[in-house]
């Protein structure tokens, strides 16, 4: 008895061996592509490109048509018709009123953490770097940017500064209703 005890559950175990394996190797072939790994691939090659040109555009001293940006729907969005770029910019006056009734509360002058994405810490690090006002931000590339942000350590490297220009140059030119209206548009203030 004791060696048909010993069969049975050999072929048990042998029988769920051969289920395990073929299980496992079913399952694999299921799931094969739904990783999502070629989209997120193909998403970051696009995130790239999209940073490349914002660079090449913040190089030549120019920033994207406000027109020309699109919102998250695909939609162009109508924030302006004009190129916005730091060498055309113009002083203009500060109007606290007009700030207020686009964001619904009191703008300082200068306030760096006006533009979305920037708190106080990393308006410290901004202001250590030199970058103090509105128009200094608008002068600063992405990537003196980024730099500025890498010098405060591992947790602000992970902060996408690409449309902080973009922001502050609307905010140095009084453009509230828009510079409100882009950040409705792009939360976490990302393109």
């Amino acid at each position: 008895m004791d060696s048909e005890n010993v069969l049975h559950w050999l072929l048990v175990l042998l029988f769920g061996l051969i289920c395990l394996i073929i299980g496992y190797y079913w399952g694999k072939g299921k799931n094969k592509g739904t990783d999502g790994g070629d989209e997120i691939n193909a998403l970051k090659n696009h995130n790239a490109q999209l940073k490349a040109d914002l660079d090449a555009c913040l190089k030549n001293q120019k920033a994207p048509a406000m027109g020309a940006i699109k919102s998250e729907t695909g939609g162009a969005s109508n924030i302006a018709a004009s190129k916005i770029t730091p060498s055309t910019a113009k002083d203009v006056a500060f109007d606290a009123n007009e700030a207020k009734a686009a964001f619904g509360k009191r703008i300082k002058f200068d306030d760096l953490k006006v533009v979305e994405g920037i708190g106080p810490k990393i308006e410290g690090l901004f202001h250590e770097a030199g970058i103090k006002t509105w128009k200094a931000l608008a002068d600063t590339s992405a990537n003196k940017c980024q730099e500025v942000l890498n010098t405060g350590g591992k947790r602000y490297r992970i902060h996408d500064p690409a449309s902080w220009p973009m922001q502050a140059q609307m905010a140095h030119l009084g453009e509230w209703k828009q510079l409100a209206k882009w950040q409705d548009d792009h939360k976490a203030g990302k393109f």
